[in-house]
């Protein structure tokens, strides 16, 4: 039975109403038609689905959506097909919980906010030690609402740090409390300290960290580093898989389009004492015309690009002529269409492992190995 009373009528989870082991057992499926039909790679070649170990109460990023009706708040998500806000009264339950506990926060504050129709959005990020919201604001008295969150910040203390999203130009305005949110990832050698990685309020993160850290194990796995290699990361974000695999590889060098994103990758290495990596802000075509022109050379390139995929870089990527490329997907089609350019430059699939990333939902994750033929 579905856990959430507004399931059917949110456009989120879709698939409470399956057993959790059919889940498992219908992304798998959907995952190997999709590969065959796209780039006719055999179901021989995927693994089982890694398996999330909580499915419910996993995510610790949400981004709740607010409307008005008659002066109440309503925080939720939108329904199927539409624009209409799912009042999510007892919180969310794919949510971590103290995320549910915030939200509760802002459901006694808002209704005294007089301009509450302004009020479009909530984020709320959850870290090892923070929990930070940033407040999405379309209202043009931003010294109101500013001084409005500000008084009420006694009663938002499940906080641990408060942003305001709002202006022409949207900028993210520290309120009150700490900016970065933090996270574990595990070190090439389990009894060596683990990296400590953050990234700012606004910024990306994967939405369940326990299968982040899967994410990590089965990169190390597919890779089989062996400690000589140069890694081109694309699309690196924050330094979620550079800094880890740093320890793995001789080099790497991450490359993202997203300046706050680099900005946190470097913090990210110089907190975790890391030398040998190097990150460039740059669209990844251009970073990777650069490294070729500059006669650069990688034995293994990660790619962790948007659910869009990464066909246009894919030309480049092969001038490169790394070895063996890891995809790391959200996007079966995307995936698919990409591996079969892949093999027009001569690399084809090895192993492919999906990951569940989102349970309850159709959605997942994965990762695949390429080999130079």
């Amino acid at each position: 039975m579905p856990l959430c009373p507004i399931f059917g009528a949110c456009g989120g989870c879709s698939w409470q109403h399956i057993n959790y082991e059919v889940q498992l057992e219908q992304k798998r499926q959907i995952f190997a038609d999709i590969l065959w039909r796209g780039a006719r790679i055999g179901g021989e070649l995927i693994r089982d689905v890694v398996a999330a170990p909580a499915s419910y109460g996993y995510r610790s990023r949400v981004q709740f959506k607010v409307t008005a009706r008659h002066g109440t708040p309503q925080i939720g998500f939108f329904r199927q097909g539409s624009h209409t806000v799912e009042d999510a009264v007892g919180g969310c339950p794919v949510a971590i919980p103290q995320i549910n506990e915030v939200l509760k926060c802002f459901r006694a504050v808002l209704p005294l906010f007089s301009e509450l129709e302004a009020i479009s959005e909530i984020g709320i990020d959850a870290g090892e030690h923070e929990l930070i919201a940033v407040v999405h604001y379309n209202g043009k008295d931003i010294r109101k609402i500013s001084s409005f969150l500000i008084d009420r910040s006694s009663d938002l203390m499940s906080c641990t740090g408060l942003f305001l999203h709002a202006g022409q130009k949207p900028l993210i305005k520290r309120l009150w409390g700490g900016g970065e949110i933090s996270y574990v990832m595990p070190n090439r050698d389990p009894d060596k300290k683990s990296c400590l990685l953050t990234y700012q309020p606004g910024g990306f993160a994967q939405v369940n960290q326990s299968q982040n850290v899967a994410l990590m194990s089965v990169i190390r796995q597919l890779g089989n580093f062996t400690g000589t290699e140069n890694l081109l990361d694309l699309y690196c974000g924050n330094g979620n898989f550079s800094i880890p695999l740093a320890a793995n590889v001789a080099s790497v060098i991450g490359i993202e389009g997203s300046e706050d994103s680099i900005i946190s990758a470097e913090v990210n290495r110089a907190a975790n004492d890391v030398l040998n990596a190097e990150f460039i802000c740059d669209s990844v075509i251009n970073g990777v015309k650069r490294l070729f022109r500059d006669g650069r050379t990688f034995d293994v390139v990660l790619l962790d690009p948007p659910r869009t995929g990464a066909g246009d870089a894919v030309p480049d990527v092969s001038r490169l002529n790394p070895d063996r490329i890891i995809y790391v997907s959200c996007d079966p089609s995307t995936l698919a269409r990409d591996c079969a350019l892949l093999a027009g430059y001569g690399y084809s699939v090895a192993e492919s492992v999906p990951l569940d990333m989102f349970p309850q939902t159709y959605h997942m994750e994965s990762v695949t190995l390429l080999v130079k033929s």
